[in-house]
């Protein structure tokens, strides 16, 4: 029998994350071949998150975060948990709390390994709304484009650049390559970290053949992009861990990735922008 663990991070998200495990706990495709445990970080939730999980799927295991994790260290922690329990797992599945997997969905992506020989990152492409076929999350390319299921036509796997985290499955071999998420980012960038980390090393991404489930797409735009913030309030949006920019952890990951010229030309761009937005087209 073939071990997954699904590592999920959730914090004042209690409906949200409930409903996601109830459709995680739906997915009746496996069979006996099959099975997976589920690490759960509730990054110390003030809305009865993790009493409520407990109560209702007693079966997830529960790891209690400090309240500052946020999605990426929280990730983290929860796949060092699942590591921790010497279980030797198979497969590791990145999952957003916010999403709503259709019952097929973790066979689907298995399906996918399997066409990679279990050694690609297998990215789960969700809709916005259900049956929609308006993609919200997904792979894609480093000019921002997130393609869509078998786009190009073909039945092989369609490689991709960039992974968005919502719904990510890891089998062992490409974990013993290139390791964890790296937890010097907070919030985001780990997921687009770690597919051009596995990349370096030989491992490559790709987009499920189908779409996996449903999940609403964030405003495109975050608030130290918009004129009408006051200059306050984009500073404090830029620095904020929950931000996609935050000028240190992004300036990390683009040396880290597309070398020093580009971080500091990026750093310095991006203050500019703080300050006089209505420069750049939204």
């Amino acid at each position: 029998m073939l071990k997954i663990a699904i590592l999920i991070t959730s914090h004042n998200r209690k409906n949200l994350t409930l409903k996601c495990l109830s459709y995680l706990f739906a997915q009746k495709a496996l069979g006996s071949e099959y099975e997976f445990q589920v690490f759960l970080v509730d990054d110390a939730s003030t809305d009865g998150t993790g009493k409520a999980v407990a109560e209702q799927f007693p079966v997830v295991h529960l790891v209690l975060g400090t309240g500052s994790l946020y999605w990426n260290r929280g990730m983290h922690l929860a796949w060092q948990e699942a590591v921790a329990s010497g279980q030797n797992f198979d497969y590791y599945l990145w999952l957003n709390d916010d999403v709503v997997l259709y019952e097929n969905a973790i066979l689907h992506l298995l399906n996918c390994a399997n066409q990679s020989e279990e050694k690609g990152i297998i990215c789960g492409v969700f809709e916005s709304e259900k049956h929609s076929n308006s993609i919200s999350y997904g792979g894609g390319n480093m000019k921002g484009k997130v393609y869509y299921p078998n786009e190009l036509k073909i039945k092989e796997l369609q490689e991709c650049t960039i992974i968005n985290g919502n719904c990510v499955l890891i089998p062992e071999y490409v974990f013993t390559i290139v390791g964890f998420i790296d937890p010097i980012f907070p919030h985001s960038l780990g997921d687009h970290d770690y597919a051009l980390r596995a990349n370096k090393k030989g491992i490559k991404s790709y987009t499920s053949q189908e779409f996996i489930g449903h999940c609403s797409k964030n405003a495109s735009l975050p608030k130290w992009c918009l004129p009408e913030v006051s200059l306050t309030k984009r500073i404090q949006s830029l620095y904020s861990p929950l931000g996609n920019s935050h000028p240190y952890y992004y300036t990390i990951y683009i040396n880290r990735h597309f070398g020093l010229f580009k971080a500091v030309k990026n750093f310095i761009t991006i203050h500019i922008r703080v300050l006089f937005p209505s420069l750049w087209k939204s």
